[in-house]
């Protein structure tokens, strides 16, 4: 059996995919399950986090693993196969530690050296436990992991070149302030009470906000982390119900939203409505909003000098410069958009009174649907270029969501007065962030666990094939000494134990060298055959050596993580 590894990341995907590809706790169960049940899969494990998406499993065959796997995600997440596929990475036994080493230590997360993946990859370790989806391999293979973690964290300095998600987003909410300046004496609101939500929450309370709001869904766990909060300094946090979010929203200053709704949490229109009620907003070099500005910042997109606005358009897009009734600005304006949404806005173009479309217009709107038609949703460019945007006023509510899928509409990035930063916003900001030195260092500490991992799962292959030999040789004892007795039915009990013992003794030593060096050897990559030699040589039973095995996994079930 072998290690396989399919998933997607922030690395392979852009997070409108990852988005719709998240798992709810239930898909997650569901999704084991419906792998240990397939054929080539006898373990399996899910990693997913708020940037990624792994099914770890021990397949027997290569190809027929990758074809299932990549199946069973496409099933689970609801992402057709075909659009999937072009962001899945597969890695295959020492690539697969490898990756999953080097996730542990956080250099494969968007903020490098970040600490929580390690709780992430333990919770998905006792998840598959829970189950009993995870053998031998999973449980080595993930305790080995977060012990990979813990020492990257206490023998290097990766915490420096990384801190946690929600440090990096409130960094970039601050816009080059230091946050404990930024944050100080702001009222905040956070949405949810799980980990990333707490986290977020005691993060704020340690850069000296003057309050902290927190709303969920289930009341006592937002009761229960407000208590929290006030332990360290009284009266600071307070608990809310989930429909007191819209009132609550005209007050902060900044939001917090992580929760595992499959669906929008804060729409446009309301956080729009949060923003009608605090006067009019200063814009960069005035002392108030331009006439032509709504003093309520509703979510109508200011456009660049000389680009125009089309009436009615059903996907309210700007023309482009121009071109009359044609509403696409560039390719970043229709990235990732449906095919019926496309057609939806064709037939508008096609139906609207307006001139005739040009040959040009006509080619670009057949190039689009064509798109659409093959893959179902406009191609997504992973980086567009960067485009010069128009003044916007002094931000007076500063939105961090965390969640995948997202918790806040992104047409709120259109909303003057408000500033967004969310998963896509920080994959863009982390991919230009500088790594620290350290890093190099963790790298190393990877390479010499991956090798030694790979060692000792290459040593404990043959070991029930050396405990089958053991075996074999002390029921051949037996049976000469039974032989010897009958033979010498006057033998006294001194001479019978010394006898004994003796022949013990000659059997220990030759095996003792043979089977010393063969786990040596077959601890060297490419030494899996030495266990089949072995079995060979002394004619040994596999259905024995089986039962070893079967013996040495069940002790593993039982295992809990480290």
């Amino acid at each position: 059996m072998s290690l396989l590894v399919v998933g997607l990341s922030h690395r392979s995907a852009p997070v409108s995919v990852l988005e719709r590809a998240a798992l709810s706790a239930d898909a997650q169960i569901k999704l084991v399950q419906d792998t240990v049940a397939a054929e080539p899969a006898t373990e399996a494990a899910v990693l997913a986090t708020c940037n990624r998406i792994e099914l770890y499993a021990d397949v027997d065959k290569f190809h027929a693993g990758v074809a299932e796997l990549s199946t069973l995600l496409a099933q689970h997440s609801g992402v057709g196969l075909d659009e999937l596929t072009p962001y899945l990475y597969v890695h295959y036994e020492d690539r697969a530690v490898h990756h999953l080493f080097s996730v542990a230590c956080g250099l494969d997360s968007m903020v490098v050296g970040e600490g929580q993946i390690l709780g992430q990859i333990k919770d998905s370790l006792a998840r598959a436990q829970d189950l009993h989806t995870a053998g031998r391999l999973l449980n080595d293979l993930f305790q080995q992991a977060l012990r990979v973690g813990k020492r990257a964290h206490s023998e290097t300095g990766i915490d420096r070149a990384g801190q946690s998600l929600v440090t990096f987003g409130l960094e970039q909410l601050s816009g080059g302030t230091a946050v404990q300046d930024w944050a100080r004496g702001k009222k905040a609101l956070v949405i949810g009470a799980g980990s990333m939500s707490s986290l977020a929450a005691a993060t704020l309370a340690r850069t000296g906000v003057a309050e902290i709001v927190i709303a969920n869904r289930t009341a006592d766990r937002a009761e229960r982390l407000a208590e929290i909060l006030n332990e360290g300094a009284a009266g600071l946090a307070r608990a809310v119900p989930m429909d007191a979010v819209p009132d609550e929203l005209t007050r902060a200053d900044v939001t917090v939203s992580c929760t595992g709704a499959t669906g929008l949490v804060l729409a446009a229109e309301t956080i729009a409505a949060a923003l009608s009620g605090r006067g009019p907003l200063a814009w960069p070099g005035t002392d108030e909003a331009p006439a032509s500005a709504a003093a309520d910042a509703t979510p109508a997109v200011r456009q660049p000098a000389g680009v125009a606005v089309e009436e009615n358009c059903p996907l309210d897009l700007p023309a482009v410069r121009a071109t009359a009734g044609f509403s696409v600005l560039g390719e970043a304006a229709v990235a990732g958009m449906g095919a019926a949404e496309l057609e939806q806005h064709a037939a508008w173009v096609d139906n609207a009174p307006r001139p005739q479309s040009t040959p040009d217009e006509a080619e670009a709107i057949a190039a689009l649907a064509a798109a659409a038609a093959t893959v179902g949703r406009i191609p997504e460019r992973r980086r567009p270029e960067r485009v010069a945007e128009p003044a916007r006023p002094e931000p007076v509510l500063y939105l961090l969501d965390l969640a995948m899928p997202r918790d806040i509409d992104a047409a709120v990035h259109r909303l003057a007065g408000v500033r967004l930063v969310d998963i896509e916003s920080l994959a863009d900001a982390s991919a230009d962030a500088p790594m620290a030195a350290d890093v190099d260092q963790v790298r190393r500490i990877v390479s010499d666990e991956v090798a030694a991992f790979g060692a000792a799962l290459r040593a404990a292959h043959i070991t029930p094939t050396v405990v089958a030999l053991r075996t074999m040789a002390a029921d051949v004892v037996a049976g000469e000494i039974a032989r010897l007795e009958g033979r010498l039915p006057g033998m006294d009990d001194r001479h019978r134990s010394e006898i004994t013992q003796t022949v013990k003794r000659v059997v220990d030593k030759l095996l003792h060298a043979p089977t010393v060096r063969v786990k040596q050897l077959a601890a060297e990559p490419g030494g899996a055959g030495y266990a089949d030699a072995l079995r060979t040589l002394f004619d040994l039973d596999p259905e024995t050596v089986a039962a070893v095995s079967r013996a040495e996994d069940s002790t593993e079930k039982d295992r809990g993580p480290a």
